[in-house]
């Protein structure tokens, strides 16, 4: 097993608290009105993750030698979908979860209505940073980073996903049919974060064709190794409900493989994603730290 070395972890706790600032900074003061919007949209999007698809953005651009202060503006709004995926994710009408990131979820803490209309307003931030600022050398290009995030979110990427995964509940899938849900569902949106970031920068078709072989190989060991952790992780560890997934008859990689193949097929995922890196050279350090992050990590 693979050591991560110690200077990823700085960089990744630096990664995180700029973050951190940057979403405090460009989300809406919790005093403005409607202020309990912006309280929720805040409570759901502050303190707490792993921040798994900024720290992606800010990898990708590190290959693509893109200005910080773009990657910033682009982390945060892939953050921001994400965001607003857990927030309607956790609503009665969908997962009913009352646990997110070790804290009440919104519609808990909150209200129902408050819930959704934060999630919505959260997913609206994040295209409006998109264009707010230049983000990229070329107009044309920006314009496709919007593209790409919306197809990410939408009912070809993590909205389908979701829509699929209601529809599976309590059926028997395939790998193939596994796999199909969650290039959508979890995938969608860590590719997108990869392409994001590499778009804040300069570089070729090459590079971007190895990047999109990574970035499709993460999607889905990010979550081979989610279905591995609650299984057999716990509630105070995993900031959420553990097991809920098998209790309500969701399949799984563990219900369809078993867990000793689930944890074989992280591997697998890990070594493709790692050989779409190899020609790259040290520019693509952090994306191969965080591959080993993504499928080692405990948590």
């Amino acid at each position: 097993m693979k050591i991560i070395e110690s200077d990823f972890h700085a960089w990744m706790g630096e990664i995180q608290a700029r973050l951190e600032s940057a979403l405090a900074r460009l989300l809406p003061a919790a005093h403005i009105a409607p202020a309990r919007l912006h309280e929720a949209m805040r409570y759901a999007s502050l303190e707490g993750g792993k921040r798994v698809r900024p720290l992606l953005v800010f990898a990708a651009g590190e290959l693509a030698a893109a200005a910080p202060e773009r990657l910033e503006v682009a982390a945060c709004a892939v953050e921001l979908i994400h965001a607003y995926s857990l927030v309607h994710d956790d609503l009665p009408c969908m997962d009913n979860d009352v646990l997110r990131r070790g804290k009440p979820t919104v519609h808990v803490e909150f209200d129902q209505a408050t819930a959704l209309l934060a999630g919505d307003a959260l997913q609206s931030a994040a295209f409006q940073l998109l264009a707010d600022q230049r983000l990229a050398e070329d107009p044309r290009t920006q314009l496709e980073m919007v593209k790409t995030l919306a197809i990410a979110a939408g009912s070809r990427g993590m909205a389908g996903g979701q829509q699929i995964d209601l529809e599976s509940t309590g059926k028997a899938l395939t790998l193939p049919e596994l796999e199909f849900m969650h290039i959508h569902k979890t995938g969608a949106l860590i590719r997108a974060a990869v392409t994001l970031g590499a778009a804040c920068g300069v570089i070729d078709s090459s590079r971007k064709n190895a990047l999109d072989r990574y970035g499709k190989a993460m999607g889905l060991a990010f979550q081979v190794v989610d279905d591995v952790l609650d299984y057999d992780g716990s509630t105070s560890t995993l900031g959420k409900t553990a097991g809920k997934d098998s209790r309500q008859g969701k399949p799984t990689y563990v219900s369809t493989l078993g867990l000793a193949r689930a944890r074989e097929l992280a591997n697998e995922l890990r070594a493709e994603a790692l050989e779409a890196l190899a020609d790259l050279g040290e520019r693509a350090r952090r994306l191969a730290q965080l591959a080993d992050f993504i499928v080692l990590r405990k948590f």
